[in-house]
Parts: structure tokens; sequence; C-alpha cells
């Protein structure tokens, strides 16, 4: 019979609708303004001491809160405004000191028979007033300098191999190195070998204490190589702890020379967040000094300190895989895994150096907190960054290894899983420091908010006018199916846990527009078919199924763009084309499957004089 649906459509329908509506209620319960506290280093502990000493330091500065729970490893405080969320930020920095991180945060409040199943809002863009923005500043000089360092002991080895006898390789400046030959004989050899092979540098010769030399001078081609290098190895190293810290649509970008932007919407775990991004951890095995020429480092545990070897053998950039494990004494370590080329040069140190003992530094960034600095009538924090260089771990070469060995000397797994995490997402390429977080700020959040459900409901209302104007009931089960598409694109927003922006919004506005194309082209086809003479259920029919090709491939063109949009764009364009994408989806499933059922409900199989079209 035309224009019946059978039972188990019906019942395809009403599931989707109720997943649908069970999936978009908790956006109606938004979530609180917060405060989080991380330790800084897995070695403090985050407990109900923590709690009195924050709670006291809110307290102190007349700050109201609400909520307060400790929780994995850190603490939660709600608090009542996003303007109370700022100041009690600053209050627990100056009350807790610098052994923890305290960061802006979002506390839910979803009822728990929503959540049971996963149920949870969607997360807001930085726009929409959620989610923190970091602006990181990479030390090119720093970098620069290390680079250099590799440079000198790759240029001392490489002439020892080649027998080119020489007095001394050393850094004479910010982007020079002098090689110091014992003859005139060896220097045109070295300066032959060294064109070739390292073309990074302008070679020109010179005299230093009456020995013949060649100065090494960084070319402006490779400086402005090495800097773009140092920001993609960091923005990618960025955006893969961003991955494992597990953060929906982020944006990692380059600005200017030295600068990335990280923006990080809808995160749960901003403290976590941040001391992950702001973590420069790497290592070094060295060779413990034998002559007393050397580096001098302090022991990570104690004040003894020991002189180990310029020469760097390896460090965190050579690892292709680290992960927690135990050494034969169950204490925490790391095991990692090197690349081909650190696996050479580590079994090479190991088979020339047996019994000889070997060194792990473990290099940190650090940053400490001096106090606030009111500018713009905002109190601003002002912080001294620095650096740590300790010793892990030294201990006797018993035999050769290469490419797979445990890192020892760490405190407790806690630690020892902080540094995987760190070593297996990649090490920076260059130490960075953060020069700006900030979030957007509650007004202009909550005005973008209001502009965009403004601008949604003006589009719905004027779409069901529209449509109930020229299609009568038909324009009716337009709307409901409109609405439905509404509560269905919120839904399938919150279970992938997509970010809505502002121009997100603008996607979901267009696709209420779009929405109804679908139903203008099957009604105007069900008018055609009456004009034409034909039977009123063959009308229906015909303009259901005839406009379902036509429908088909209008959206998938659509759906082409817009995929493209979110694989080649950033940021606000992905949040354009996450909601153009989904809307398109679900507005086939209601604009074709759900106006059918509501049409068959009406007048499927029934005699009918008259179709109010």
């Amino acid at each position: 019979m035309l224009n019946k649906y059978p039972l188990w459509k019906y019942l395809i329908i009403g599931f989707i609708l109720v997943i649908g509506v069970y999936y978009s209620l908790p956006n109606l319960y938004p979530n609180d303004p917060a405060v989080q506290i991380r330790a800084t280093k897995a070695g403090v502990i985050v407990n109900n001491n923590t709690l009195a000493q924050a709670t006291a330091a809110l307290d102190a500065a007349q700050i109201q809160y609400f909520g307060a729970d400790v929780q994995a490893q850190s603490l939660l405080i709600r608090v009542n405004s996003n303007e109370d969320q700022l100041l009690a930020k600053a209050a627990l920095q100056v009350g807790l000191g610098s052994d923890y991180i305290i960061a802006l945060n979002l506390a839910p409040t979803t009822p728990q028979w929503l959540s049971v199943l996963g149920g949870k809002p969607m997360a807001l863009g930085l726009d929409l007033s959620g989610g923190v923005h970091f602006l990181m500043e990479v030390d090119m000089d720093k970098y620069i300098g290390n680079r250099l360092a590799n440079f000198e002991a790759d240029i001392k080895r490489s002439l020892r191999e080649e027998g080119i006898r020489y007095r001394a390789v050393n850094v004479t400046g910010s982007d020079s190195l002098q090689v110091v030959l014992v003859d005139s004989a060896f220097r045109d050899q070295a300066k032959t070998w060294l064109k070739r092979n390292v073309p990074e540098f302008l070679y020109s010769d010179t005299e230093v204490r009456e020995l013949p030399s060649l100065n090494l001078v960084l070319t402006e081609t490779a400086i402005s190589a090495m800097e773009d290098y140092a920001i993609k190895q960091n923005q990618t190293t960025l955006s893969n702890r961003v991955n494992e810290i597990g953060v929906a649509e982020p944006l990692v970008q380059r600005q200017g020379r030295n600068r990335i932007v990280v923006e990080l919407p809808g995160v749960q775990d901003t403290a976590s967040a941040k001391t992950i991004l702001g973590k420069s951890a790497n290592l070094e095995y060295r060779l413990q000094s034998k002559d007393g020429n050397g580096d001098l480092f302090t022991f990570k545990d104690s004040s003894r300190t020991v002189m180990l070897e310029k020469d760097i053998i390896v460090t965190g950039d050579s690892v292709t895989n680290a992960s927690t494990t135990f050494d034969e004494n169950g204490t925490a370590a790391v095991s990692v895994t090197l690349n081909s080329a650190g696996g050479a040069r580590m079994g090479e140190t190991t088979k020339n150096n047996l019994k000889q003992p070997m060194g792990v530094v473990f290099i940190e960034q650090k940053s400490e907190l001096l106090g606030y600095e009111t500018i713009n009538g905002e109190q601003v924090p002002q912080y001294r960054n620095f650096e740590v260089r300790e010793i892990i771990s030294l201990a006797t070469i018993q035999g050769i290894f290469s490419s797979n060995f445990q890192v020892t000397g760490l405190d407790s797994p806690e630690e020892a899983s902080e540094l995987a995490l760190l070593l297996r997402a990649g090490a920076l390429a260059a130490p960075m420091t953060f020069v700006e977080e900030r979030t957007v700020g509650p007004s202009l959040g909550a005005e973008n908010i209001a502009k965009g459900l403004e601008s949604v409901v003006i589009g719905f209302g004027l779409v069901i006018l529209f449509m109930i104007g020229f299609y009568k009931v038909f324009g009716v089960f337009a709307s409901v199916a409109l609405s439905v598409n509404l509560i269905l694109v919120t839904a399938v927003m919150s279970i992938l846990g997509a970010t809505l922006t502002l121009p997100g919004i603008a996607g979901i506005v267009l696709t209420v527009g779009m929405a109804v194309d679908a139903n203008v082209l099957i009604f105007s086809r069900i008018k055609e078919e009456l004009a034409l003479g034909r039977p009123i259920q063959t009308a229906i029919d015909a303009g259901y199924n005839r406009a379902f090709v036509t429908i088909l491939d209008a959206n998938i063109t659509t759906l082409i763009v817009a995929v493209i949009l979110y694989a080649i764009g950033t940021g606000s364009v992905k949040g354009f084309a996450v909601t153009l994408s989904v809307g398109i989806i679900t507005s086939m499933f209601t604009a074709i499957m759900l106006t059918r059922g509501l049409t068959n409900l009406v007048y499927g199989g029934r005699v009918v004089t008259k179709l109010p079209i």
C-alpha cells in the first residue's frame, strides 16, 4: 500500500529520537566556573592538607566557593562566577606557592542519570567562554646554542675518524665555531672535508696562537632552517602531548618567528594540560670525565656533584618510544627505545667504554612566581624562567647495549609515568616558556552566546513561518523535522565531544536554512504531480521517491566541501565544518525519513480528496 511505513521503521525513528533527546539534554546543565590545583611535579602530593591551605587562602581573600573536593591527582574548587574564578586563581597562586599549578577550569553539573550512559554537554570554544589560550615562546638563542654544541661534538668525532689532527674545537659565539689544527696541511684537509659534509657554515682561514685555524659561521639559510625546524618540531610535540591528554579540536599554530599559540577548547583538566605542555623534559647521556675537564652536575637526590664530559652521547631527541617499568630492585624506571642513529651511537660508546661510569642528566624547564604586576587594571603574574640540569643516574657500563635500555633513579611511579609520556610524545627541539595565558572574558563570551542563540532563533522562526505559509500542513511537518534536526545536531556534537564555537553556530544557522531544502524539493515535486492530474497518494509517493536522488546529490557535494574544510582548515574553520557536516547528515534523516513518516501517519492508507500543500 502506498505511503505506509512498516512498524520497524517507526521504531527506528522513535529510537533515534529518544537517543537524540537523551544526549542533547545535558546541554541544559551549564558547567560551573572552577579552579583546579595540581602539583608541579610527581613528588608533591595533593591531599586534604592542600585543600585546607587552598580554602584558607580563598577565605582570606573573601572569595566565595563551593563543592571543593580532592580528585585523583588534583583539587577542584567551584566558584560563583568567571570574575571570582580569576580572583581565586590569583589568591591561590600566592597562598600555595610555586609547588602547585593553578589553572582555570569548568566543572560539570550533569545529573547522574544523564551521565550514566556517557551523556555530557557540548564543550564551548574559547569564543563562547571555555578552554584556555596559551602563547608560548621558543628560546631560539638556547636552541642555536645547543645545535652549535652538537656540531662541536660531531666535528671532533669526525676529525678523529678521518685522521685529521686538531688542537681544539670550540664554540666562539652565538653562531660560530673555531677549529684549531696542528698544521696547514691538516687545515686544508679539514676545510675540504667539512665543506663537503657540514654545509651549514661559511668557512674562513685564520690563526690562533700561531696555529692554523678555521672560523665557522652559520649561514643565514642554516639559521632560518634551524628556526623553522624548531618551531615545526615543537608544534608536532605539543600536538602529540595534547593528544596524550585527550583534547578535542585543539589549535597549535605558529605565530611570528618564535611563538606558538595553543588553544584548548573544552578542556576539563587545564592544570594537567599546562603541566604537560610546559614541561621541557629531556635527557642527556654523558660519560664521566676522566681528566676533570667537563661540566659539573649535581645529583637530583643530594648535594653530591660529579664531572661529566662535554660530549653528549645521545639526547631525548633520539627516543622513539618510552614506557614505565621497574628495575631489578622494584624501583620505578622508564624503558627507552632509541632510533637507529642514536642506537648506533650508544652501542659504539658502550663498546669502547666498558667499566666506565655513564651519567644520565635530566633537563627540565621551570618557572617561579615572582609576584603580580598591575597592567591595565588587572593583576598579571610575573614569572622567572630557569633551567634545571640534574643527574638522576650514574652507573658503570657493565655490557654493550644500543637501542633498548632503562632510565633509573626516578622518585616514584608517577614521575616515571610523566617522563615516559613526555619522551613518548617527543622532546621539544627548543625550550619554551609561557608568555600569556588567558580565557575569553565572561561578558564577551556571554555576548557571543546570546548573539549566536539569537541568530539561530531568528533563522529558525523565519524558516518556520515561510514553510507553514507556503506549504500548510506539510510546512508543519517540515517545522517538526527542523526542530528534531536541531536536537540531533546537538546530540551528535555532544556524543562526538566536538567543541562548539561561534563559527560553529554559524554552521548551525546555515543548516537550519539548508535542512528545509530537501522538503522544498519534495513538496514542490508533489505539487507538480498534482498539477499533472496524479492521484493524491501517487503524487505523495512520487514526490518523495523522485526527489531523493537530487537531494542526495546536493547534500553529498556540500558534505565533500565540509570535509575538505575540516581537513585543511584550522581553529574556527574546523568548528564551522564540523557543525555543517553533522547538520547535513542529520537533515537527510529528518527531512526525508521523518517527514515521510509524519506524512504517512496523517495521510497514508486513507482516502484524501484534498491535499493542503
